[in-house]
Formats: C-alpha cells, sequence, structure tokens
C-alpha cells in the first residue's frame, strides 16, 4: 500500500463533494482521457484506468463510506497511531513526527482487512454483473411569462437528453453485424485496475460493459448504442410563483444506464417584468398615466385587472402623481390569500402643444399669479 493513490486526488474533487459532483467530474475527466479521443498519447490509457478505478469506489455510496473509514486510519497516505492506541503489525517503527510507515497488514486493524476485500472485490471473487445505474438530475432555468406566474398555467421547456438508439436498439452494433467476445476485457463487460494487491472491477470502455464487440459499428450513434436528442416538457407553474421558485420533475431528466431509472428534472422559475404590473409580495402594483387636466379637475378611468376585466376608477380633483389607489382583491393569490392591486397615478407632461393649447395654459397659469 505504499504507492496507494488517493481517490479523491485522482478525480480532483474534495472529499466532500456530492456524489453529482463527482459523477460530473468523473464524465469530465473520462470523455478528456478516453483512449478513442487520444490514439496518438499512450499515457491517456493510463490516466482513463485511474479515473475509472477511482470512481468504482468514490463514486459508488456504500463503497466510498467503507473507503472514507479507512482513509481516516491513513490506510492511503500515512497512518498515525493514537494516543494509547495500537501500532501498525508490520510497520517497521516510528517515522519522524510520530508517523508510522505505510507498509502495515490492513488485516490487523480493527478487521479491515475482510471490509477491504469486500469493497474491492479482491481475491478469487468474480466480477459482478453492471449495476443499474440512475440518471443524471438535470437544472433548467425557465423564463415564465409575469402573468402566467401570477395566475399559474403550463410553460414549454426543451431539453437535450440521452434517448437509445433507434437504429441499433442499444447494443451499438449495425443491424445485421456478427458480435465477438471483446479482447479486452475477455468477454465479461468489466475490466480489473490494481491497487496493492486489490483490485477494483469497472466498465470495459472498449465494449462499454457489454463483453461484445459488433463486426461493424451502428453508423447512427457510433457504437455507443445512445444518440443525443431533444425533447420537450410540459411545465406546471403553480399561481403566484416568484423567480428563484424551484420544482423537481422525477423521472424527466436523462434515462439511465443499464435498465437504471430516468434521473430527474429541476426546474428554476424566472419570472419575466411585465409592462404593465409590478409585484410586491401578493399585491400589485399598476402604473396609470393622466394628463394635467385629469389630474386638475378629476376624472374617471379604466384599470384593467390581472383576470382581464375592467374596473372603473374615480380619480378625484387635484390628484398629484404618485397617489395610490386600492382596488381590493385583484392582486396575486396563493395559498388560499389574495392581494390587492394598487393604482398608481403618473402625469404625463405633454411635448409639444398647439398654439390654441398654448395660449389656454399660459391663461391658466397667470390666472394662478404666474408671468411670463
Amino acid at each position: 500500500m505504499a504507492n496507494a493513490k488517493d481517490y479523491y486526488v485522482v478525480l480532483g474533487v474534495s472529499a466532500s463533494a456530492s456524489a453529482d459532483e463527482i459523477k460530473k467530474q468523473y464524465r469530465r475527466l473520462a470523455k478528456q482521457h478516453h483512449p478513442d479521443a487520444n490514439a496518438s498519447d499512450p499515457k491517456s490509457a493510463e490516466r482513463f484506468k485511474e479515473i475509472s478505478e477511482a470512481y468504482g469506489v468514490i463514486g459508488d455510496a456504500e463503497k466510498r463510506k467503507q473507503y472514507d473509514d479507512m482513509r481516516k486510519l491513513g490506510a492511503f497516505g500515512g497512518y498515525s497511531a493514537p494516543r494509547g492506541g495500537p501500532r501498525p503489525s508490520s510497520g517497521g517503527g516510528p517515522q519522524a513526527g510520530g508517523q508510522y510507515s505505510q507498509e502495515f497488514d490492513i488485516g490487523g486493524i480493527g478487521g479491515f482487512g475482510d471490509l477491504f476485500a469486500n469493497m474491492f472485490g479482491g481475491g478469487g471473487a468474480r466480477p459482478r454483473q453492471r449495476a443499474p445505474e440512475r440518471g443524471d438530475t438535470i437544472e433548467k432555468t425557465v423564463d415564465v411569462p409575469f402573468r402566467t406566474a401570477a395566475t399559474g398555467g403550463r410553460v414549454e421547456v426543451e431539453l437535450e437528453v440521452n434517448e437509445e438508439c433507434g437504429t441499433c436498439h442499444g447494443n451499438g452494433a449495425t443491424p445485421g453485424a456478427t458480435m465477438r467476445p471483446c479482447g479486452e476485457c475477455k468477454g465479461r463487460g468489466v475490466i480489473s485496475f490494481g491497487q496493492g494487491s486489490f483490485a477494483v472491477n469497472r466498465p470495459c470502455p472498449v465494449c462499454m460493459g457489454r463483453g461484445q464487440i459488433p463486426s461493424e459499428r451502428c453508423g447512427t450513434c457510433g457504437g455507443v448504442g445512445e444518440v443525443r436528442t431533444r425533447k420537450r416538457v410540459a411545465i406546471a407553474v403553480p399561481a403566484g410563483v416568484e423567480s428563484g421558485a424551484k420544482v423537481r420533475l422525477k423521472g424527466q431528466g436523462p434515462k439511465g444506464s443499464a435498465g437504471g431509472a430516468a434521473g430527474d428534472l429541476l426546474i428554476t422559475f424566472n419570472v419575466l417584468v411585465d409592462k404593465f404590473y409590478k409585484r410586491d409580495g401578493l399585491d400589485l402594483v399598476a402604473n396609470v398615466p393622466i394628463n394635467i387636466a385629469q389630474a386638475t379637475l378629476g376624472s374617471r378611468v379604466s384599470v384593467r385587472t390581472l383576470d382581464g376585466k375592467k374596473v372603473a376608477l374615480r380619480i378625484p380633483p387635484g390628484t398629484s402623481s404618485g397617489k395610490r389607489f386600492r382596488i381590493s382583491g385583484q392582486g396575486v393569490e396563493k395559498e388560499g390569500k389574495r392581494g390587492d392591486l394598487y393604482v398608481e397615478i403618473a402625469i404625463a407632461v405633454p411635448g409639444e402643444l398647439s398654439e390654441a393649447q398654448d395660449k389656454a395654459m399660459r391663461e391658466f397659469a397667470e390666472a394662478g399669479g404666474l408671468k411670463f
């Protein structure tokens, strides 16, 4: 174990990384170092094996827990004997700084020998079949019209997902092609990566875990068995939803591998700005322009509510700009509560006046004591 590698370091993630973060990093590195994409670089194959080996352990929740337990004991980077605790059975004595040699008997530490063998499938154990793997969770931000967000409704979102290839039906072969055992994994579908005297089994990257290679790969998917496609999903928008709210749609994400369940679709709503309404909690504010004469003498204006109805509103004489009038119960409804609609007056000043309007305005001003 002296040359054991820290799997978190191999993948370039922290020990506290989430399962999704580890999976995303693994897929990024696997794509970058895949032998098929780096035929001229022999080192890429070794790097790809290291990455697959690391993900085979910390990408599995149960194995990761066992790995973390042993990692705390120093099995992957030095062992610090606790004060008064057991010393390694074959460590050869302490090193500088109180560190013991990494060359010790794992089996002598609290029964971790059996745990380690179970974890890595060491010894003469038969390789497991590739376990079903759940699809990824896709996160998507969806723009929602203001009025749809206020009253509820539906919006559609377009996604790019992997689907089974319709030409080869997922086996990666051109129709009519013959199949032969994979030379890399000898038909097992898995390959073993060694670390010390232990082994980690991962799906074979050549046959992609199938154990067989077609005489001619499918021209549609390139032998992968999947194709990238687009699909549209209708999203129900709850009434009163605000920007930043999230909703999870189970099973609407990419399909899983080896028969695994489809992933989820995590939607974040982004409510668009409306040209007429603004929102303040459950209340709505509507800006209504009137002219100087209406503000001075009083008037009636018609205001359209959120549900499309028109409400007549009396503007009293002498109304100033910025004055608000409340229309009860015409705001946003959410969870059995409903806000109000506030009409905010904005006095519009004309940019140009006709000769008659100019004369009338001057006479009005002079009547009020203003001189020009």
